[in-house]
């Protein structure tokens, strides 16, 4: 199918982060677009504004007539809507081109040069830098990311020009099955999402998948040192990158009084004294392959370097929520890590910024499955820290598992001071506290509570 067909979209839930870019997407391209969700938020408000029409009531008859036209209308659906949905079903029924958002992305990308990030951890971050890189040159990109990025408060970037489009390929349910990549990167693939895939050989096997669907004159760069076991179709050009080796790397890098600079190199050339605009360590090697997919989209290289120093970064993403002027002024970071190897090089990153202070990490596990499977993971990576707090788990999607609580990980923390605390609880327990340094961490809901810690840490005396 060719998107070109459609005159008309229709989102069945069209208040979701991810869905909003969609309906963005489409509005700049000039279509009617028209929806439903199921409550009214400032997200939907906005979209309205912005020519959506969108409704807050389930019933057939709210459907607009010019969404009716099975030949020039595409509907898009959120898979958290009931398969009973009325209007879902009066579509499905009608025989119209239905489908889920990472099938629309995929539509996207046979249309245009898709720059596709995929990975365990990293994509989000990776993803995000290629899209402000390529988005402040004169290239520009559309972009479809999995955080709001803080310079543009937004996780969607339009272009009615640029042949590209930057999209964050996520692994949860093959999903990024559907892209069809022109160019890709794969950051990681240490094993996750285990109650889809069953076993690390599976997870592996979904990424070697992946890398067929780059198309030929394409190039896929793969960070080196992972067991995945790439698949080019002929005609794909493969390039490796890490912080320290590859095709595409760092060299002499540099560290104090706050900032990170580098030297970047790569088939091309060398970009010297490029600066982290988030001075983390994990974004060194980020920042590397963010420059390789630009590079090789003919970005210039002092736009490059530019845009670096500029990238703050998406929320929630080693996200600084107080910094207090001086040697030791109180500090609270928030990051979404919700994987042992990202918790584990989020404390690290942490430790690195702040090597002679004391670390106090408040942790939420996300998910049931992933908290059995990675258990004594999620303890070691916790225990390079001098002081956590383990909240319960945030079960998202899924239901209890039997024996499985934050117990598990909590007794295998090795650090001196280690505390179990309720969500409910959290505010009341830090009260008892002395924070210097604190790093609040995973996926769930931890960072509602951001405003009350932060003004708690900063009457800590």
């Amino acid at each position: 199918m060719n998107k070109k067909q459609y005159k008309n979209v229709y989102f069945a839930g069209a208040g979701g982060i991810g869905m909003a870019a969609l309906v963005r997407y489409y509005l700049g391209k000039g279509l009617r677009v028209a929806g439903y969700d199921r409550t009214c938020t400032t997200l939907t408000s906005q979209l309205e504004k912005e020519g959506a029409e969108i409704v807050y009531d389930d019933s057939v008859e709210l459907i607009p007539d010019y969404c009716r036209d099975k030949d020039t209308t595409l509907v898009v659906y959120t898979p958290a809507l009931p398969s009973d949905h009325p209007g879902l079903c009066y579509f499905c029924d009608g025989g119209f081109d239905v489908m889920k958002r990472a099938q629309v992305l995929g539509l996207l990308t046979h249309d245009s040069k898709g720059l596709c990030f995929s990975g365990t951890h990293g994509k989000t971050t990776t993803s995000s830098m290629a899209a402000h890189i390529l988005h402040s040159s004169s290239i520009g990109c559309n972009a479809f990311l999995g955080g709001i990025l803080r310079n543009y408060d937004s996780n969607f970037m339009f272009s009615a020009d640029s042949p590209y489009t930057v999209i964050e390929a996520d692994e949860f349910d093959r999903s990024f099955h559907w892209l069809n990549p022109y160019m890709a990167v794969v950051t990681a693939t240490d094993p996750d999402h285990l109650d889809i895939y069953g076993t690390e050989e599976a997870y592996l096997e979904s990424f070697a998948h992946f890398t067929e669907l780059v198309q030929p004159g394409g190039a896929l760069i793969v960070h080196t040192g992972l067991k995945l076991k790439p698949r080019p179709q002929q005609g794909v050009k493969v390039y490796y990158y890490s912080r320290d080796e590859g095709d595409f790397h760092a060299e002499n890098v540099r560290k104090g009084k706050g900032e990170i600079m580098f030297d970047f190199v790569s088939p091309k050339g060398r970009i010297n004294d490029v600066v982290l605009g988030v001075p983390v360590d994990i974004n060194i090697e980020n920042a590397v392959a963010a420059m390789a997919i630009c590079s090789l989209a003919g970005v210039d290289d002092e736009v490059m370097k530019d845009a670096v120093k500029t990238f703050l970064g998406a929320k929630r993403r080693f996200e600084f929520w107080l910094k207090e002027p001086g040697d030791h002024g109180k500090v609270v970071i928030d990051d979404y890590a919700h994987h042992p190897d990202e918790l584990r090089a989020s404390i690290r990153s942490v430790k690195d910024l702040y090597a002679d202070r004391r670390l106090s990490v408040i942790f939420q596990p996300h998910l049931y499955s992933r908290t059995r499977d990675f258990a004594p993971q999620f303890a070691e990576a916790l225990s390079h820290a001098d002081e956590v707090i383990l909240l319960d788990i945030y079960p998202a999607r899924e239901q209890p598992i039997e024996g499985v609580t934050s117990e598990i990980i909590f007794k295998d923390i090795k650090c001196k001071s280690k505390a179990l605390c309720t969500k409910k609880s959290l505010v009341e327990t830090i009260k008892n506290y002395n924070f210097d340094v604190l790093l609040t961490v995973g996926a769930g809901d931890i960072c509602n509570y951001l405003p009350e810690i932060c003004e708690i840490v900063k009457s800590q005396r």
